[in-house]
């Protein structure tokens, strides 16, 4: 019909051009922190506290925080919203933490 215009199409779903490309992140290799298989499945306060302790976090529960966004961000799309919850949960623990061990290492200095 004359004057109507065509519905616009959704380009949610589709790929582009960008996603064909490998991710940079995909190739990462690390071997300076050793996370229990499956941890990150777990509860936010096992994930915390377990990234926080000096046997999986040698430098510290900074590095945990690190490891912790990294996994986040390497799942991307791909974590539903309850795993990804849990996970901003964990880093909201894990921090609290972070700023705890600072205040008190500067009350000792």
């Amino acid at each position: 019909m004359p004057g109507q215009s065509k519905p616009k199409q959704s380009t949610r779903g589709k790929k582009s051009a960008t996603s064909k490309k490998k991710r940079w992140v995909a190739k990462v290799k690390t071997d300076s922190t050793h996370p229990p298989e499956g941890l990150f499945t777990k509860d936010s306060t096992t994930i915390a506290r377990t990234l926080a302790s000096k046997k999986v976090s040698p430098k510290g529960p900074a590095s945990g925080m690190r490891m912790l966004t990294y996994f986040i961000n390497r799942g991307g799309r791909g974590l539903t919203r309850k795993r990804r919850a849990e996970l901003e949960k964990a880093k909201t623990l894990l921090s609290t933490r972070i700023h705890r061990d600072r205040s008190v290492s500067k009350r000792a200095a």
